[in-house]
């Protein structure tokens, strides 16, 4: 697919948010299946973390933009992803772009994924001019809605996750979104 759109890179002080590379493959694979990470996300094997990656190119080959690679800059390395993108699936608040962050455990903590967050907002609402962006997780991950509080997100409040069965801990999700302020 021809990119007729420039892919946007974005740099916090602390990262780089870039473009996937072939070898990030491996350690976006590891991050995923660490304890801390895959709490709250479905179990996705390296397959399935490679179609991620796939699903993500296509989305910069299309639009330039997407959900970036994380690499901090002092070690060189990737510890994540953080981006927007179009919400794809049947979602109840759609259409809708979804800011999602993804980090490895021993990355946590740090005000890196609030740095990659708001960066994204700021891509989102201001050099895009969108008009809002949503984000969702489980209602036992306080870490992630409590940060998407802290970005001025707004509860507007919850969803089954349909493909789960009745009774899964991620079955409800719990919706936030921010709107552009005009």
């Amino acid at each position: 697919m021809t990119n007729s759109h420039p892919n946007v890179l974005l740099e916090t002080p602390r990262l780089r948010m870039r473009l996937w590379r072939l070898e990030d493959r491996e350690a976006f694979h590891a991050l995923n299946v660490e304890p801390d990470v895959q709490r709250y996300l479905s179990p996705l094997t390296r397959a399935g973390s490679d179609q991620m990656l796939d699903r993500i190119d296509r989305q910069f080959d299309d639009c330039g933009w997407g959900f970036w690679a994380l690499e901090e800059k002092s070690a060189g390395q990737l510890i994540g992803m953080c981006g927007i993108a179009p919400v794809t699936w049947e979602a109840p608040f759609g259409p809708a772009v979804e800011l999602s962050w993804r980090l490895s455990s021993k990355w946590q903590g740090k005000g890196l994924a609030r740095e990659a967050a708001e960066a994204s907002v700021h891509f989102g609402l201001v050099m895009l001019k969108l008009e809002r962006l949503v984000a969702f997780t489980a209602p036992a991950n306080t870490a992630s809605w409590g940060l998407m509080e802290r970005l001025g997100m707004q509860k507007v409040g919850s969803f089954d996750n349909a493909p789960l069965p009745e009774g899964h801990p991620l079955k409800t999700q719990v919706l936030y979104e921010i709107k552009r302020v005009i």
